[in-house]
């Protein structure tokens, strides 16, 4: 079943004009519903509305509150029988037009599937080759640079790696190919600035805030490969996993086992 603006659908045709196909105007969220709640429902609206603004978009009455957005999308996973549920939601501004839009109202979509965790370490990660992260006063959202993503994708199963590593123009690491990337060096958590153009993730801002709250130096910024390569410990973050990265190229990191050796109880509590 889907959700398309509040009423519950085996199948929908979209009407046109519509502005998401025609012109990528909008955005998406990937949230995820388990144990009768949504994870970090109050993070994904704060991205919403941020991307919203960016947008020039209204967001609707059913998705504009943390406790809306959870009520909403809770009646979703419900109809579709899901405990645990992988919730996409699509955004995109209402009416026609063409570049000049007519409204800034928004219509919007939402679509369920199973969630089944995967935790498992990263084995074989490398630096993408063809695709760079663009940084845009968009690129902290999910939508309008998707495409990268999907090039990145590609180049991944092509090259039989696990996980693929986006740099900016200028080298600096940016982030993994559908998550945040973080790596631990002398107790100091790291991970790339927003700069680099990487997704402002979800996980990303609620495991700093944890660290932090934990007592755990972190830096943002700009580093370069080499940077990341002398780490300890690598890993990567997003809505559905944490998960741990082996090796990046022909350089291995620490396991998690080792990991938890390594860090403090209260740190590797922030970390899960």
């Amino acid at each position: 079943m889907l959700l398309h603006n509040g009423h519950l659908l085996l199948g929908t045709a979209l009407p046109l004009p519509n502005r998401g196909l025609q012109f990528g105007d909008g955005f998406f969220e990937t949230l995820i519903f388990a144990d009768g709640r949504l994870r970090y429902a109050a993070e994904h609206l704060a991205r919403m509305q941020q991307a919203a603004t960016a947008l020039y978009l209204m967001l609707p009455a059913a998705l504009a509150t943390a406790e809306a957005l959870e009520t909403t999308l809770a009646q979703l996973a419900g109809a579709n029988h899901l405990p645990a549920a992988r919730l996409r939601l699509q955004l995109w501004r209402s009416g026609g037009g063409r570049y000049l839009p007519e409204t800034d109202a928004t219509d919007w979509l939402a679509t369920a599937a199973p969630f089944v965790p995967d935790e498992t370490s990263i084995a074989c990660a490398d630096f993408a080759l063809d695709t760079q992260a663009l940084p845009s006063p968009l690129s902290f959202c999910k939508g309008p640079q998707a495409w990268l993503y999907v090039r990145a994708a590609r180049e991944r199963q092509q090259r039989g790696l696990d996980e693929i590593i986006l740099c900016d123009a200028a080298g600096h690491v940016a982030e993994a190919g559908a998550a945040a990337i973080f790596w631990v060096k002398d107790g100091v958590l790291f991970t790339p600035s927003l700069a680099t153009g990487c997704v402002s993730g979800v996980r990303r801002a609620v495991l700093l805030r944890a660290a932090r709250a934990a007592g755990v130096a972190c830096r943002e910024g700009l580093f370069g490969r080499e940077e990341l390569l002398a780490a300890e410990a690598v890993f990567t973050a997003n809505v559905a996993a944490v998960r741990m990265v082996r090796q990046i190229g022909k350089t291995a990191f620490i396991d998690e086992p080792k990991f938890v050796e390594l860090c403090s109880k209260q740190f590797f509590e922030s970390y899960k």
